[in-house]
């Protein structure tokens, strides 16, 4: 699979991550079916892997399934997470220097490993950060050891002031071809040297009543012009995520293996032509779907 160094990182990732946060929940995921999935994961080339304090028993099961595997994969935490060491947490976050080390200590010991490669504010405001000292924070705890590089998970408005500032090594960010809110800012964040790991690359699956309005854009400009015979929506549309020129790795969560194998399959396909994804991005601009 193709790989992309995350801006000035060195971190080598491939175009295709995972997002871990569907294995959280016990109760819809077993042990069992956890084991097999993450096996799948890194079995099938992925090696961009990234969860949170807050998902569950995510952390967890990626210490238990792959911690022996550890040198084979980029690992992606958070941090300001509601949860305490026990691993039960409440509502909302904690934008606090005693959480942020509460929580690397914790995703340490559930993670089986000694340091984490990047390390992500999860959604902290810019008065958040700055109120707080949490770069200062996060950059203590690099120093350590312990964390390689300190990032964000952010959207607009506060994403634009962390890229101007060059304050983070990577940025997570939310962006597919039908929500392309955030699509300049990718560019720009790529430009000023930092990592692009892109959240939501296939707008959450295929369509869905509750994203109705994303495939009637895709309808009304024709996409299914574009997706080859036997290629999913879904398939194409995370192609077109990965043809970004500013993007580096885009995590796809889930815990079905064949959505999996579907997602490694679409990606294989490669990237967009260039005409073809100017074509789209005109066709998307002109029935109002502005970056």
């Amino acid at each position: 699979m193709e790989q992309r160094t995350l801006g000035d990182t060195g971190l080598r990732a491939t175009v295709l991550g995972y997002g871990a946060m569907e294995l959280g929940d016990p109760e819809r995921v077993n042990d069992s079916q956890a084991e097999h999935l993450l096996g799948a994961v890194l079995d099938g080339g992925i090696n961009f892997v990234d969860t949170s304090p807050d998902y569950g028993v995510s952390e967890d099961r990626i210490g238990a399934y792959l911690s022996h595997r550890r040198s084979e994969y980029v690992l992606a935490t958070k941090c300001g997470c509601n949860v305490d060491a026990r691993g039960t947490g409440g509502p909302g976050h904690i934008w606090t220097r005693e959480q942020l080390l509460a929580n690397i200590e914790q995703s340490l010991k559930r993670l089986r490993t000694d340091h984490v490669d990047v390390w992500q504010l999860h959604n902290a405001r810019v008065d958040d950060v700055d109120g707080a000292g949490l770069l200062e924070v996060m950059r203590e705890v690099q120093a350590s050891g312990k964390v390689r590089h300190v990032s964000i998970s952010s959207t607009k408005p506060d994403i634009t002031t962390y890229v101007a500032r060059r304050a983070f090594a990577t940025y997570q960010i939310p962006y597919s071809a039908l929500q392309r809110e955030h699509e300049l800012v990718i560019g720009e964040a790529a430009a000023a040297g930092a990592g692009v790991i892109i959240r939501g690359g296939v707008a959450k699956g295929e369509p869905a009543a509750r994203l109705a309005d994303r495939w009637t854009l895709w309808e009304t400009c024709k996409l299914d012009e574009f997706v080859a015979e036997g290629e999913s929506r879904s398939g194409f549309l995370l192609r077109l995520t990965i043809t970004h020129p500013g993007m580096h790795t885009t995590i796809v969560g889930t815990s079905n293996p064949q959505h999996l194998a579907d997602n490694l399959a679409a990606v294989e396909r490669g990237t967009v032509p260039e005409d073809t994804y100017t074509e789209i991005k005109r066709r998307l601009t002109q029935a109002g779907e502005h970056p």
